[in-house]
């Protein structure tokens, strides 16, 4: 029988219990310490940086932001932060 032994992400208490499921359906674990939850191995929510590229080259190719917001699943707004994230400062 191999045992993990899995620390709280927020104290560093080895005091975890398991705490039902994510949406997505990984493992939840509560910390009895400091009462915070948190996932085993949490991963960002966002776009990967080649998704995003993806969507900035079809943007720069003349797509709107609602055909973008169509074709991609991505918020306009989203598209927007990017758009202006990646002009150059002299541009804005």
């Amino acid at each position: 029988m191999i045992t993990i032994t899995l620390n709280c992400r927020h104290c560093a208490s080895e005091n975890l219990v398991r705490h039902g499921r994510t949406a997505n359906g990984k493992q939840r674990y509560l910390c009895r310490d400091c009462q915070r939850s948190s996932r085993e191995n949490p991963e960002p929510n966002g776009y990967t940086p080649a998704a995003r590229e993806q969507i900035l080259r079809a943007y720069e190719e003349r797509s709107s932001l609602r055909g973008l917001e169509r074709t991609f699943q991505v918020s306009r707004k989203t598209v927007s932060v990017w758009i202006k994230k990646s002009m150059p400062h002299s541009q804005r």
